[in-house]
């Protein structure tokens, strides 16, 4: 999978001149649905399909400052899943190679009345994709 890469915005700054953290969530988001888009699987479609993804959980380990005008690459790589719940985990550089962030978030898959989907039965092909990514067993 490719990164994903976001440039940092003005907007995105506080007075410091630094990137303020609540924005690293939004380019977590940014760099999921690239994820998806890569593995073939559009969120759109899935939402089109019936299937929601809302956020469970959400951290993040600050690691160094970002501020306007870094170019800030987003490796996104699944940690878990279970089939219901999906953890993803980013590691955010900066255009140097250092590392700014570490952060993690899961994800349940819902349908529209917020019952839990088990993906293995709808969504065979996305839980193929998904397992695809991590390493193999020894």
């Amino acid at each position: 999978m490719n990164a994903y890469t976001h440039k940092v915005q003005y907007y995105e700054t506080d007075m410091m001149g630094i990137t303020h953290h609540a924005n690293y969530i939004h380019w977590m988001e940014e760099a999921r649905i690239d994820f998806m888009d890569q593995l073939g699987f559009p969120y759109a479609k899935m939402e089109s399909d019936g299937i929601l993804s809302p956020v469970r959980s959400v951290s993040c380990v600050y690691k160094h400052p970002c501020s306007f005008g870094n170019e800030i690459s987003i490796l996104v790589r699944p940690e878990g899943f279970t089939g219901a719940l999906l953890t993803i985990g980013y590691e955010m550089r900066n255009q140097n190679g250092e590392l700014v962030c570490e952060a993690r978030s899961e994800h349940v898959f819902v349908n529209r009345e917020g019952r839990i989907v088990r993906l293995r039965k709808e969504q065979p092909e996305f839980c193929r994709a998904i397992e695809a990514q991590f390493p193999p067993k020894e």
